[in-house]
């Protein structure tokens, strides 16, 4: 009976929950018990960042979990579901990966900040998640892992996120171990930003994103942008691309006030121009 219940209330919750406030978009998972990240969730996760870009009133964005964890990973029992198609899965497996693709360039490419607000265990695609958004706070009982190599079936997707955030050895060993790491690790290695107790840890999340939206949108857009951008390229590449973006975040209307409040020694007031 209370399975049954239990069923009927996750299919009338939304897998991906919003609310809104004071600029801070934050959008909560809920796919029990796992929080795996099926094909449904990663479309409305997806969906409701594409959303976001063009909702002015948004300027940060919260991804967090409703449940005991944060995700762990692809649903393996759907893709296994799978294998009795004539192809063995091979169709459901590329659309799988590629909408989990997808979905992780959609957080770094999106021109608002993205915090991930982790709780519990993030594995597999739900700790690539973590390492694809811009800013990660984690609680002190938070564990990561690559766990792929366990099962037979290699993090390789994960990997890129991980590989872009930690140094080689610490993402190879993560990746070859399958072992799982606790928060201090995470962050000593450079995969969240912060640690904190976990009675704290919405409070902290919510005080960095309200510093973060305080400031000016498109400066935000710009800098995300470039930020990204200049990584993939050669130090002399980086200066001249990065010298570029400067001149012309220089000639925008919020730079031209931000400057001029500083001077004044009064509050600036962002027009997003």
């Amino acid at each position: 009976m209370g399975e049954a219940v239990a069923a009927v209330e996750q299919a009338v919750r939304p897998l991906v929950s919003s609310t809104s406030a004071d600029g801070i978009l934050t959008l909560a998972l809920s796919n029990p018990p796992a929080n795996a990240l099926s094909i449904a969730l990663m479309e409305a996760l997806k969906g409701a960042l594409e959303r976001a870009r063009e909702d002015d009133g948004v300027r940060v964005i919260i991804v967090r979990s409703s449940e005991k964890l944060f995700s762990a990973g692809h649903d393996l029992k759907e893709m296994t579901a799978h294998r009795g198609d004539a192809d063995r899965g091979r169709a459901f497996f590329e659309r799988t990966m590629l909408l989990c693709a997808s979905l992780m360039q959609a957080v770094v490419r999106h021109p608002k900040p993205v915090i991930a607000e982790v709780d519990g265990v993030a594995t597999a695609a739900g700790c690539q998640l973590v390492a694809s958004c811009d800013l990660a706070v984690a609680s002190d009982v938070s564990r990561f892992a690559t766990p792929g190599v366990n099962i037979g079936l290699f993090c390789s997707t994960p990997m890129v996120a991980l590989s872009r955030n930690v140094a080689r050895k610490h993402a190879m060993e993560m990746l070859l171990t399958g072992g799982m790491i606790d928060a201090q690790t995470a962050r000593d290695i450079g995969l969240v930003n912060r640690v904190v107790p976990r009675e704290t840890l919405t409070g902290a999340v919510r005080d960095l994103a309200q510093t973060i939206a305080s400031k000016s949108p498109l400066t935000l857009k710009i800098g995300k942008e470039a930020f990204y951008a200049q990584a993939e390229m050669g130090l002399s590449e980086a200066y001249d691309y990065t010298a570029r973006v400067m001149v012309e975040n220089m000639l925008a209307r919020d730079a031209e006030e931000g400057i001029g409040a500083f001077i004044d020694k009064r509050p600036p007031e962002w027009k997003g121009k």
